[in-house]
């Protein structure tokens, strides 16, 4: 039964980070990854705007129960997320391009975007 669960979880995440990657079409993000999965961790979505590389984690939330879409985010999970980043930069031999994290969240049916959620740093590594 759990297995299920986190199945539909998994497909239900999906459906909200492809509505958020249409949301940013609509404000001219280019969509670059999907689901972006390596050792490190995952990625949500990976966009461009503009120059900036932008790594983004989605976060849905029914009611604010449980905090916001923000709060989810805590100092080990972005962690995690900059950790996967510096991999797919690495990986795709990128180097020197800006980046940024953002967090963005769906909340009573209102997608907001965070720009500059969070900072990593070498010390994360």
């Amino acid at each position: 039964m759990a297995e299920k669960k986190k199945r539909n979880h998994r497909r239900l995440g999906s459906v909200y980070e492809q509505t958020v990657g249409f949301y940013l079409e609509q404000y001219g993000y280019e969509i670059v990854a999907f689901n972006y999965r390596c050792p490190m961790g995952e990625i949500d979505l990976i966009a461009k705007e503009g120059g900036v590389l932008v790594f983004c984690e989605v976060k849905y939330r029914k009611d604010l129960h449980c905090g916001s879409a923000a709060e989810a985010v805590d100092p080990r999970k972005q962690r995690r997320i900059w950790r996967s980043a510096l991999y797919y930069l690495t990986v795709h031999g990128i180097g020197d391009v800006p980046c940024r994290f953002d967090v963005i969240g769906i909340e009573d049916g209102k997608i907001s975007v965070i720009k500059n959620a969070f900072e990593g740093g070498i010390s994360w590594i």
